[in-house]
């Protein structure tokens, strides 16, 4: 199974072939969100990924200019393109109508654009989500999963409808903007 990679990781066929598995990524990055695969694959062996349940990533991007190779290449914030996020919309409170629940919208680092809220207030992962894992590893509800990019959601994966970047952002999208930029 693909693994979810630091931000800017080039493809996964080329980063096996780039990483040296150096670990330097992992030693710059003061979140702990880079650990180094210990797997008994001796060419996975040493090569970093993300683990969004344990520590997600903050998106400090302190990885990219640590990496000697450019497997890992130096991105904004916003081009990190790790995978995305699905929300499984029969777990979510917010969406079960139990409670309302915003966690992973506030927590998200990229404020207001990676996760948008509709006009029920119900969290919407739009096509800005690069996957860092924050809004999976703070759902108390455990309904969020990431997944690498180059991957699809499984059969069954029940993705929130996710916006199109062009489209105009509802009311309670604006305001947020407006709020938490």
């Amino acid at each position: 199974m693909p693994m979810l990679r630091p931000p800017g990781a080039v493809a996964e066929s080329e980063f096996a072939r780039l990483c040296v598995a150096c670990g330097q990524c992992a030693g710059v990055c003061s979140f702990g969100s880079i650990v180094l695969d210990t797997g008994v694959n001796p060419l996975g062996a040493g090569l970093p990924r993300v683990e969004p349940k344990r520590t997600p990533c903050w998106l400090c991007m302190r990885c990219g200019p640590a990496c000697p190779t450019e497997a890992l290449r130096v991105v904004d914030k916003h081009e990190a393109a790790m995978g995305t996020a699905v929300i499984d919309r029969e777990r979510c409170y917010t969406y079960g109508g139990t409670i309302l629940c915003r966690t992973c919208f506030e927590r998200c680092p990229l404020k207001a654009r990676a996760i948008e809220l509709d006009e029920k207030l119900r969290p919407v992962i739009t096509k800005q989500c690069v996957g860092c894992g924050v809004c999976e590893h703070v759902c108390p509800a455990h309904c969020i999963e990431t997944f690498p990019a180059g991957t699809k959601p499984p059969e069954g994966a029940q993705r929130t409808n996710a916006r199109n970047s062009q489209e105009r952002p509802g009311l309670l999208g604006l305001l947020a903007r407006m709020f938490l930029a």
